[in-house]
Parts: structure tokens; C-alpha cells; sequence
């Protein structure tokens, strides 16, 4: 079997002020060394190893990536694609195309670059190849996609911990279908509701454990909530739930709207427990300081307004500034971004003390610059951060330099390319312990949970000031329409027709 594999990966954030240019795309080919790298990548090591285990033909085209932030240059996405489609030109004729892309693509020029790209790619190929990509599950699903692809799913966790089995899944299908166990055939239904849903809680759990089950039934061959992403102010953009079948489209129709309806049910429960920030900074520390047990856990507070995987900035100084004025001693904040510090404090080096001007550098949503005394207790170049992911895996991040510099009490890890937090070796790889601490405050909305689920004693998530507020009411929508979506209206399947409400039906 020959098997073409590449990716375009990035998500837009519509309202951000920080451009994606070219030069913000690592930028992988399927040489020696793009190889080594794409294989400590999910999807692409997973696809990689069952194709050696078959002896199919693997050929890697590019595979582009560039951390959330504002809208894709247009001529940087017309650039990336027609190196993808050249590269998928010179491998000949291929029997599968894997694809890992976002899926909230955009650029000023195109709100959907991933219909766009689907589109060129199936002009190019026989009908006969099998177009299958992994998306991820705040994608912007659309038409256009279902209709160029043979094949889309997306993760089903948030935190994304299941990239690599999600590949290992449309690896399957794709071969199945090539073989022609299988045809596959999807429907999608729009659940009408925009939000941020995360999967650990025991409501989300339960869905996905009903989805897996419809996956177990003899013609369903997968099956995707698509959570959406919500700073993509694109007509696309919401909750729909996505079914894929075997040659049976009335059953994938029936099915993706038993479960959109099911998941719509439960719009009450999904989203996050976001609380205001002088109330999330208070809690967290009487929290930790009113427990009779062991203290050796923190608690830890995620600053989910200033996220930099939805495209926040990442230097918001809100919270450094609340925990700096209510004199809190003992607890640590990352990741902020600002480049400028991270030079100036490895000119100074370890253990020297210095004034310097942290963050409020982006924009009006990143508060003021803090003018602070700080000293320099470490220093890490060339630093990658680690997301784990399952069975010990982890995708990791290059984030340049970083440093840790402590002012009045408070560590504060900051790193010289935009990156959330995910993991707690960001700390202790500069050691700074996290268990000695009161209170962790991590920029980051969802993706920390796994790895700081097991050393934090208490998890609260904050609704502070910030470029990406959790809240989605709060959020200025200029071309979605949010006339007809949760929660701007409670349930917009009813219609009021006559004088009499009427629930409408997709069947």
C-alpha cells in the first residue's frame, strides 16, 4: 500500500493581535531529519510505525505547524498548501492520504483553510484514493470538509491526551476502506451551542463512554463531538457532532443527531467552572491554608484568560499583580512570555538581582507592565516543554530560553516563545519545587490538567481579565451568528410558530 502523509496545523483566534506569519511554522519535511523530528509527533510516529509493520510505503510530504494566535497570512497558507500539493505531486499516484490538521484554520482571505486544502488535494487524486484526516476536536467543522474527505475524526479528550490513538483509529479506517471492508459515509448535526467543555468531568466522561459504545455497533465506524473553538469568529464555528457509518448515511444522519441532541441536553453541565479572579486567587489560598491534613500539596489556579493555546498573549499581569498586592509569599506563575526579559536576565545570570519590566506588552488586554525587583535563580536554553499525553507519551514544544526569577515571594518562569503551561517539570526542571508551594497559577485552560491533576491538591479555574475570556457571552462575535446558539438562546431547536412552541426536528 502506498500512503501519503502530511499536515497544515494551527489554530486562529480571530480576535487576536499577533499575526501568523511563515516564519511562525515549524516547518517539517519527510527527509532524514524531518523524519526523526515527526516521529515524536502524534499522529505521524503512530502512522509511521503500522506502516513498517504492514510494509506499506510511507512518504511524508511537509508537515507545517505554528502555535495558536491570530489569522494565518494569506500568502503564508497559500504558500504551506501548494508545497504540500507539490510534494504530493512528486510522490505519483498514492492509495491513502493521511492528514493531521486543526481545523480552525483561517486566514483573512479564507475562514475555512482546511475545506480549502481538502478541495485542491481530492482535484489532484484518483477518486479512488482515500482522503482521511485527524482533526483536532476544537476544529470549525464544515461542509466543504465532509464533502472533499473520505474521512474526518477528531479527538475525543480535552486535554488532548489521545492524538496518537485517534491516529492509530484513522490509520484503520483509511486501510479498510482502501481494501473495501468498509465504505465510508458521514453526517454531521449542528448541536447549536458554542462553548469549552472539558472531559474530565463525570458528565463528559459518561458521553464519551455512550459514543464509544455506538462505536461498538456493526456499522458505525466512529464517531466525534466536535467541540468547536470558540475565539474563531467564523460562520462554521460551534458544537456539531460528526458520525461516520459503513455505506449507510441515513443511519449516520439518525445517529449524529441522536447524540448532538443528547450532548445539547446536557449544555448546562459541560462548560467550566470559571470563577472571577479576586475570587479564584482568595479561595485558592484559604484553601490551602484552612486544611487540617498535609499542606505538601498547592493548589493551583488556571488562568484560562490569558491561554496561549486559544491565542491569548501570554504576559497578562493581572494575577502576578493581585498576588503581588495582597503580599502572597510562597507560590509561583507560568508561563509568561516576554522575550525581552528572558535576555536581559541571562545577560545578568544566575543569582544576580536586577529591575525589569515584565509583560502588559501586547496589547490592551495584557493589563500594565510591572516595573519589579527580581533575581535570576535559573536559567534553561533551548528548552522543550513536554504535554503528556497516554502511556507516558508526551508531545514536545520548543519554547526557546527560559528563565525563573523570584520577586517579593513569588517564582515567576518566563519563557522567551509564546507557549501555555503543561506540565510541572517546567518548574522543577528550574528547580523550583512545586510542593513546598501555597498556590500555582498556570496559563493555560485545560491542558495542564493531566500532569498537575497528581500534585495539586485543589483545582480551580479563573475568569480574570484577559484576550481569551472562558465566557463566551463576553466575547465580541461579529460574523457567527449567535441568534440561534447556546447560550444566547437557552434551546434555539424551539420555535414559536402560531403562538405555540414547536421543537424542530432534523430527521
Amino acid at each position: 500500500m502506498k500512503i501519503f502523509a502530511a499536515g497544515l496545523f494551527t489554530e486562529t483566534n480571530t480576535f487576536s493581535p499577533i499575526p501568523t506569519g511563515i516564519d511562525d511554522f515549524e516547518i517539517l519535511h519527510g527527509d532524514e531529519m524531518g523524519l526523526k523530528r515527526l516521529c515524536n509527533i502524534a499522529p505521524f510516529g503512530a502512522w509511521q510505525k503500522k506502516a513498517r509493520a504492514r510494509k506499506d510505503k510511507l512518504h511524508v510530504g511537509i508537515f507545517a505547524w505554528a502555535y495558536s494566535a491570530g489569522f494565518t497570512a494569506t500568502a503564508a497558507y497559500e504558500a504551506l498548501r501548494d508545497e504540500l500539493l507539490k510534494s504530493l505531486v512528486v510522490e505519483g499516484p498514492v492509495d491513502i492520504i493521511l492528514l493531521n490538521l486543526h481545523g480552525a484554520m483561517a486566514t483573512p482571505d479564507y475562514d475555512d483553510c482546511e475545506g480549502d486544502l481538502l478541495a485542491h488535494i481530492r482535484q489532484q487524486v484518483s477518486p479512488e484514493t482515500i482522503i482521511a484526516a485527524e482533526l483536532d476536536l476544537h476544529c470549525h467543522l464544515s461542509a466543504k470538509m465532509l464533502k472533499y474527505a473520505d474521512i474526518l475524526i477528531t479527538y475525543k479528550e480535552n486535554p488532548h491526551t489521545d492524538i496518537a490513538s485517534r491516529g492509530d483509529e484513522l490509520f484503520d479506517l483509511a486501510l479498510r476502506a482502501k481494501q473495501g471492508e468498509c465504505t465510508p459515509t458521514m453526517a454531521m448535526f449542528d448541536c447549536k451551542m458554542v462553548g469549552a467543555y472539558p472531559t474530565t468531568t463525570s458528565v463528559m466522561r459518561d458521553f464519551i463512554a455512550t459514543m464509544m459504545a455506538e462505536e461498538r455497533r456493526s456499522d458505525v465506524l466512529s464517531v466525534s463531538f466536535v467541540h468547536g473553538f470558540a475565539y474563531g469568529d467564523v460562520s462554521d464555528a460551534g458544537g456539531k457532532l460528526l458520525v461516520v457509518t459503513d455505506n449507510n448515511l441515513t443511519l449516520a444522519a439518525k445517529c449524529a443527531e441522536d447524540l448532538g441532541r443528547k450532548i445539547f441536553a446536557l449544555r448546562h453541565q459541560l462548560n467550566f467552572d470559571s470563577m472571577p479572579m479576586d475570587e479564584a486567587l482568595s479561595k485558592a489560598l484559604s484553601l490551602h491554608d484552612d486544611r487540617a491534613d498535609d499542606q505538601s500539596k498547592p493548589i493551583v489556579v488556571a488562568d484560562q484568560s490569558d491561554n496561549a493555546g486559544s491565542g491569548g498573549p501570554s504576559d497578562s499581569t493581572y494575577a502576578l499583580s493581585w498576588l503581588l498586592s495582597h503580599e502572597v509569599k510562597n507560590a509561583a506563575i507560568a508561563i509568561f512570555y516576554d522575550p525581552q526579559v528572558v535576555k536581559l536576565a541571562i545577560a545578568a545570570g544566575v543569582g544576580e538581582r536586577l529591575l525589569m519590566r515584565l509583560g502588559g506588552k501586547m496589547g490592551v488586554t495584557s493589563g500594565d507592565p510591572l516595573d519589579i525587583s527580581v533575581t535570576v535563580n535559573a536559567i534553561k536554553k533551548n528548552y522543550w516543554h513536554q504535554f503528556p499525553q497516554e502511556e507516558g507519551e508526551a508531545v514536545s514544544i520548543h519554547i526557546g530560553d527560559v528563565v525563573a526569577v523570584n520577586c517579593a515571594g513569588i517564582d515567576i518562569v518566563v519563557s522567551s516563545k509564546r507557549c501555555q503551561c503543561y506540565s510541572p517539570c517546567i518548574f522543577e526542571d528550574l528547580s523550583i519545587n512545586v510542593s513546598d508551594k501555597r498556590l500555582l497559577v498556570i496559563k493555560s485552560k485545560q491542558h495542564f490538567y493531566r500532569a498537575f491533576i497528581t500534585v495539586a491538591a485543589k483545582i480551580l479555574y479563573m475568569a480574570a481579565p484577559g484576550a481569551v475570556p472562558p465566557i463566551v457571552k463576553q466575547i465580541d462575535y461579529r460574523q457567527m451568528p449567535t441568534g440561534d446558539k447556546y447560550p444566547w438562546i437557552d434551546n434555539p431547536f424551539i420555535k414559536k410558530e402560531d403562538g405555540l412552541l414547536i421543537e424542530e426536528k432534523h430527521g
